[in-house]
Formats: C-alpha cells, sequence, structure tokens
C-alpha cells in the first residue's frame, strides 16, 4: 500500500489492474486501518479514472454475494450521492413509484455516508427489513415488483469499510462505485452523478452490459433530475438535454426539494409524496425521474405523456398502498421464516 500512497500522493493514477489489486488486499485484510484512510483521502483530491473506477468494480462484483434473482426485465434506481445537495430520497422514492406502476426495480442502496440520510437509512426508518436471502427477495420481486439490496450484505469490502466510512463523513471513492456494483447487474439502470465527466464515464462502462441505461447530471449539480435546472442525460439512445419546459413544467426551487434535518423528516416526506400529499414540486421531480425510468425501459414511450401519467398517479395516491403492503408482507411468517 506504501508504494500506492506515493503513487497518488505523486498524481500519478492506477491502472485497472493495481485498482482491483487494491479492492482485493482491503477485502483479504492486507492493509491497516490508517492505510485504507490514506487511499480514500487520496483519491478524493481528484477526479477517478475510467481505469480505476474499471479496476474497482471489476474486483468489487468479482468478491459479492451475488443473489439468485432474474434481473433481465427490471431496472436499478441508484445515484452517487456526493452532490451536497441534502435533497429527499428522490431515487428510492421514485424505485416504489415505479414498482407500483407494474415495473421490476432491483435496488441498490446504502446507509448514508457524506449525506444526512441514505436510501438504507429511510427505508429502515419506514419499516423496511433488510435481506441477502434469495428466496425472500424473489417472493418481493414477484408480489411487488421491487426488493431492495442493501450494500453491506452484498459485498464485503463495502461492510469492511463501512466504519472508516462513517468516521470520514465525506464523500469517497465507494460512493461513485455504488450505483456500479448492483450484484445482480439488471438489464435496465437509471443513475445519477455529481459531475459531468463522471456522467461520461458511467456512460461509458454501462454501455455493453445493458439493454438500456440513462446516466442523469442536472447541470447546476444534482445527481437526479431536479427540475432546478437542465439535465444531461446519456444513454444508448444518445445524448440529450432535458428541461422542465420540456415536461410542460416549471422550474422549481431548490428549498423545495430539500430533504430535511434529520432521517424522521426524510422518512416522513417519502411517505407523504406516496400517500399524495406531497407538494407540487416534489410531485414533479419523482414524476420526472420516474418517466425517465420508464423510457429507459420502455423508450417508444413518450417522456412527456409519461410524466403526466405518473404524476396523475401520485396525485391520487395509488402508489402508498403498494408499498404499505410491501411492508406489511415482510413482517409476515411465511416471508421471514
Amino acid at each position: 500500500m506504501q508504494t500506492t500512497l506515493t503513487q497518488l500522493i505523486e498524481h500519478r493514477s492506477l491502472s485497472t489492474q493495481k485498482a482491483s489489486e487494491v479492492i482485493h488486499g482491503i477485502y483479504e485484510g492486507k492493509f491497516s486501518e490508517p492505510e485504507i484512510v490514506g487511499l480514500m483521502v487520496s483519491l478524493q483530491t481528484r477526479s477517478l479514472t475510467l481505469e480505476e473506477i474499471r479496476g474497482f468494480r471489476e474486483a468489487l462484483l468479482a468478491l459479492a454475494i451475488k443473489p439468485e434473482i432474474n434481473g433481465t426485465h427490471a431496472i436499478d434506481l441508484c445515484g452517487t450521492g456526493g452532490d451536497g445537495k441534502n435533497t429527499f430520497n428522490i431515487s428510492t422514492t421514485t424505485a416504489f413509484v415505479l414498482a407500483s406502476l407494474g415495473y421490476q426495480v432491483i435496488k441498490h442502496g446504502n446507509y448514508g455516508v457524506s449525506s444526512l440520510c441514505g436510501s438504507s437509512n429511510v427505508l429502515e426508518q419506514l419499516g423496511v427489513r433488510f435481506s441477502d436471502s434469495s428466496e425472500i427477495l424473489n417472493k418481493q420481486l414477484e408480489k411487488f415488483g421491487i426488493c431492495f439490496l442493501h450494500a453491506p450484505l452484498f459485498h464485503p469490502v463495502m461492510k469492511k469499510v463501512a466504519p472508516i466510512r462513517k468516521a470520514l463523513g465525506i464523500p469517497t471513492f465507494f460512493n461513485i462505485m455504488g450505483p456500479l456494483v448492483n450484484p445482480v447487474q439488471p438489464a435496465y439502470q437509471l443513475s445519477g452523478t455529481f459531475s459531468l465527466e463522471l456522467a461520461r464515464i458511467y456512460h461509458h462502462l454501462l454501455a455493453p452490459g445493458r439493454k438500456n441505461y440513462a446516466v442523469l447530471y442536472s447541470l447546476d449539480g444534482y445527481d437526479e433530475i431536479s427540475l432546478t435546472g437542465d439535465t444531461r442525460i446519456f444513454s444508448k439512445t444518445g445524448d440529450q438535454v432535458l428541461s422542465a419546459s420540456s415536461l410542460g413544467a416549471e422550474k422549481v426551487h431548490h428549498t423545495a426539494i430539500h430533504g430535511g434535518n434529520s432521517v424522521d423528516e426524510a422518512a416522513e416526506i417519502m411517505r407523504n409524496i406516496l400517500q399524495g400529499k406531497g407538494t407540487p414540486a416534489q410531485n414533479k421531480v419523482i414524476a420526472a425521474n420516474t418517466a425517465q425510468a420508464i423510457i429507459t425501459m420502455e423508450p417508444a414511450v413518450k417522456l412527456k405523456s409519461a410524466f403526466e401519467h405518473v404524476l396523475s398517479h401520485l396525485e391520487s395516491g395509488a402508489a402508498y398502498p403498494h408499498f404499505r403492503s410491501f411492508i406489511h408482507f415482510q413482517k409476515t411468517p411465511s416471508c421471514i421464516s
């Protein structure tokens, strides 16, 4: 590790093979905690290269515990975080709205590290129980069109570094890796990134292994469609810019999509949106992200039509009974036995 740290301090990047070896070294317990901290901090001082991200990704997927789930018709909705915007849990809410509309979602997520409330935090608060059982996850997917993969249950390396990341309290390269290493690797993916440079790297990495995907970067810095400004979208069908006006909607103010100041508040926001009690700004943002997920899976659908359909679905509160049934199902003996 000393050689690697010296290389990074001298602003020299890692090869794909070396990046992969670093992840395997962490897994095998070859490095001390201070060395791992040094690695994380050194990499955080600059942008990662395509070769480094590829190497980290290959190793994390090779070491992952892979549940026996068919992701042929499913999508993952997972952003990098790290944008410092403290929005409500947009991708998590979008995932359950999308599932309530009849689409399959295999969502990958984790506790927040640099943010107040990650997907695992808010779902745990709302009563979701995390599982690594293929039987339970398949039952959830079959019955409700969604299952949640809590990253530490499937990635031994992420579990090992979790206390270090929490103590540091800043984004690290593991934030960047999260959306790339869903152990099921569903056929479709919608991911937001906190920088345009990273969006281009995602675009390159996701292209070979997906039926379709969309990589988002809001030009004012959000890692999702925020409707506070225009959003750059990379996919197999091209590179485009989405504006609120293209959906027939007005821009929203950044304060309107704030995520609250506690996990309790974040959970209440998500519950309200699913119940049809979301604010107009919250509903529009969820409808925009859900519509983008729909056209990622069904490119023939028109984005504006999908947006209007999702908005009507949200305002009716129809998504909440689906979510409530998902929570209740987890508590039944047939599910947890």
